[in-house]
């Protein structure tokens, strides 16, 4: 007995040292990030389907997107993240603070610049280019009578970027926002991209090539911001609607990380 002594003290011992480390990441304060999606504004086309946007450089829809950098202002970021490459943001972004980047309509520059410099948090980029091959989907789907799934789908995209373009013209761009980042509408947009797993048979599953390749995309996008977060930071990611879902999910199970509403700082 007098020798199992010493042993059961040792094994505490290592225990508890084992366990500090533990205790001290739990202590860590958690990174808060906010995603929100957002629309193109500077119209590039880039998308299936495009919202339609007027001048955002007007005196009007500026002081629309002001109203908006001062609401989200109140999260106190210490970090703004965009969706431009890292080294794209860091030359532009220094050019901006010295007033010499040429008036631009992209959302980057409107929402992510503007934000950054109000509230003087580092800008950073964390785009990741990635492929979409929408194209094998559309082939294989004609060439074997599943056009319907791809016709559904983008009706339903469709109607839903001609509702968000009617709320942009009537009511502006804080409630275009708040509408793009509705949580029950986020989960809705993703179907899309859920209903590409029915175009595909046996060996051949072009869809779940495209799923593969978006999913591998916004993954590696997040993995962009937990690399450049540390403990303590207030993130707000802008980027665009088609990513939230995926990028809400990914900050959602990190360990370390607590996702934030961004229509709780949205201005209606």
């Amino acid at each position: 007995m007098q020798d199992v002594l010493p042993l059961l003290a040792s094994l505490t011992a290592s225990c508890a040292v084992a366990a500090a480390p533990l205790v001290a990441e739990a202590a860590s304060p958690p990174v808060e990030v906010m995603i929100v999606g957002d629309f193109h504004m500077s119209n590039p086309g880039a998308d299936l389907h495009n919202t339609e946007v007027d001048d955002v450089l007007t005196p009007a829809r500026q002081a629309e997107i002001q109203r908006v950098t001062d609401g989200l202002a109140r999260f106190r970021p210490t970090v703004v993240a965009a969706e431009w490459p890292a080294g794209t943001v860091a030359e532009r972004y220094a050019t901006y603070l010295e007033g010499a980047l040429p008036a631009s309509r992209n959302e980057v520059v409107q929402l992510g610049f503007r934000l950054a410099k109000q509230t003087g948090a580092r800008m950073i980029g964390i785009d990741v280019e990635g492929d979409f091959p929408y194209e094998a989907v559309q082939a294989y789907a004609q060439a074997h009578g599943q056009t319907g799934v791809l016709n559904d789908a983008e009706r339903e995209i469709a109607a839903q970027v001609a509702e968000q373009s009617g709320l942009l013209r009537a009511r502006g761009v804080a409630p275009t926002l708040r509408y793009l980042n509705d949580p029950v509408r986020i989960a809705r947009d993703n179907a899309f991209y859920r209903a590409m797993a029915r175009v595909g048979g046996g060996t051949e599953q072009p869809g779940v090539d495209l799923l593969t390749a978006w999913y591998r995309r916004n993954f590696a996008i997040c993995a962009n911001l937990v690399q450049a977060a540390k403990p303590g930071d207030r993130v707000v990611v802008f980027y665009g609607a088609g990513h939230t879902f995926l990028l809400r999910q990914c900050v959602a199970e990190t360990p370390g990380l607590k996702l934030v509403e961004p229509n709780a700082y949205l201005p209606r």
